[in-house]
């Protein structure tokens, strides 16, 4: 027996006229995409400010991975805020893979950020078992090459390709990929944030400041974790229903604003106001 295929127009969501009538309104999209601009920026400025605080403060240690962190972090809100400040003069470029590679890159910046974040657990774990971590940074570089290559491969097939069925599977490829990249730094969020946390448990309870690290590893495993699997969600679906979860277009200002200031945003404030008081070195 012949098993039906899959149509992925069968994933779409039947949205509410009124998220309809803000979609299709133009003062909505300049709003929403101005308005992402303004968000990101300031986001990239407390990132700068940051790194040239701890440069003030203690300047003998070089590129710590603190520095980097924040470096990534005034990369990843730098470039988004101008995506959105340029959004139409994006859309409208002659070539598919600078297109794609200009909405893309914040994602995986975005994601070698945090993965760094997780190394950092991860290292402060292996050490406190008397675990080798020799392993570990190698297996950081290699991974976060791979996604980019992957990507870059992804990207090229894109705009190689002409017709509609060879430009639609690259770019369901692509959406698949970034959605199990999400997946899996939500995973490596739970595994070495929560070995972190437990560990931190076992810790003396009057420790003032074992107990502010378990707050603060708790919370960032918590909502960074649900944000990368909220944000492999919405991913999949915009890579499936073109007509109302696609966000690399100008028509879904609602699903930008909520995509972008929750999954990506809360995060990166998250980690801007965490790391202001940790010593990453």
């Amino acid at each position: 027996m012949r098993l039906p295929q899959l149509d992925p127009t069968q994933l779409a969501f039947d949205l509410p006229d009124w998220w309809r009538e803000i979609d299709a309104s133009p003062a909505w999209q300049r709003g929403a995409f101005d308005g992402l601009a303004v968000a990101y920026g300031a986001l990239a400025i407390v990132a700068l400010v940051q790194i040239v605080r701890i440069q003030l403060r203690v300047p003998e240690y070089g590129w710590t991975t603190q520095k980097v962190f924040h470096l990534l972090n005034f990369l990843v809100c730098g470039l988004r805020s101008g995506v959105f400040a340029f959004r139409y003069q994006v859309q409208e470029l002659p070539y598919a893979v600078v297109q794609a590679g200009l909405l893309d890159l914040p994602g995986l910046l975005f994601f070698s950020t945090y993965t760094l974040l997780v190394l950092f657990w991860a290292e402060i774990y292996y050490q406190a078992r008397s675990l080798p971590t020799g392993s570990l940074r190698p297996a950081f570089v290699v991974m976060n090459l791979a996604v980019y290559a992957i990507q870059a491969a992804l990207w090229v097939f894109c705009s190689v390709e002409t017709g509609g069925e060879g430009t639609q599977l690259g770019r369901e490829l692509s959406g698949c990929f970034l959605a199990f990249v999400s997946a899996a730094a939500a995973f490596a969020f739970l595994l070495y944030g929560g070995r972190l946390w437990l560990m931190l448990r076992r810790f003396p309870i009057e420790s003032r400041g074992r107990r502010k690290k378990l707050r603060e590893v708790g919370l960032v495993t918590t909502i960074c974790a649900t944000c990368f699997l909220f944000r492999s969600v919405i991913v999949a679906w915009s890579t499936f229903d073109y007509e109302d979860a696609d966000l690399d277009v100008m028509g879904h200002p609602l699903l930008n604003i909520i995509y972008y200031r929750c999954v990506v945003g809360v995060p990166l404030f998250l980690a801007n106001w965490v790391s202001g008081a940790t010593d990453y070195t």
